[in-house]
């Protein structure tokens, strides 16, 4: 056998190992993890869009608690994701506090600074004990981090950033979610924390799900 014929057979066995084990971390988390207990399926499954990526959807509020001590660990987890999985965070709208809140997370995303202003709006609900349900405090709060308030306005009155408010409070409603946070998975799968267990285990049953929509491909 040539050299090349010996690393490509090495090459090939190298993969049927890495796909054999795979498989087997698949079964192992499909017994650990129930359908119906755990996890939720979606019927019919919400759409997501992203074409071919898988998404994962987070959604949360600002004001919290539980998504405030979550939103670290989701962060480092996320970015342990295959290139092919996308984190969406998603706020939910109850009321208007909370709708507030969600025009909050749009404006900093429309604004390109969602990196910057996503934990000092945490912060400023969770170490400050501010409320940010007017305008005004928000306006403040994106002020002091370096926004202009005109171009704040601009988008506190934008069509887009209303648009993107209800797609939010759309996208909660068809997922029947029933407190924050929770995660959604290819807009197939709903996990909740008092289901999952705890936050870590959202977290490993949300990479379950993942890896088993990848598998399925």
């Amino acid at each position: 056998m040539t050299g090349t014929r010996k690393r490509i057979a090495t090459l090939s066995l190298t993969l049927v190992a890495y796909a054999a084990a795979a498989l087997s971390t698949l079964a192992v988390a499909e017994e650990r993890w129930v359908e119906g207990q755990h996890y939720q399926t979606l019927t019919p499954p919400v759409a997501v869009g992203r074409g071919s990526d898988v998404m994962v959807t987070e959604f949360f509020w600002y004001g919290c608690g539980h998504c405030y001590t979550f939103e670290p660990m989701l962060t480092a987890w996320g970015k342990q994701l295959p290139e092919e999985v996308v984190l969406q965070p998603s706020p939910a709208v109850w009321n208007d506090p909370m709708r507030m809140h969600a025009k909050a997370y749009y404006i900093a995303e429309v604004l390109g600074v969602k990196e910057t202003l996503h934990p000092v709006i945490f912060d400023a609900m969770h170490v400050q004990r501010k409320r940010l349900v007017s305008r005004l405090e928000l306006r403040d709060l994106f002020e002091d981090n370096g926004v202009d308030p005109a171009q704040f306005d601009k988008a506190f009155d934008s069509f887009g950033v209303d648009s993107q408010v209800r797609q939010a409070d759309a996208r909660a409603r068809s997922a029947k979610i029933s407190g924050t946070p929770s995660l959604m998975v290819a807009g197939k799968y709903l996990i909740e924390t008092r289901a999952a267990g705890s936050q870590t285990n959202m977290l490993e049953i949300a990479r379950y799900l993942i890896d088993k929509e990848l598998a399925a491909r």
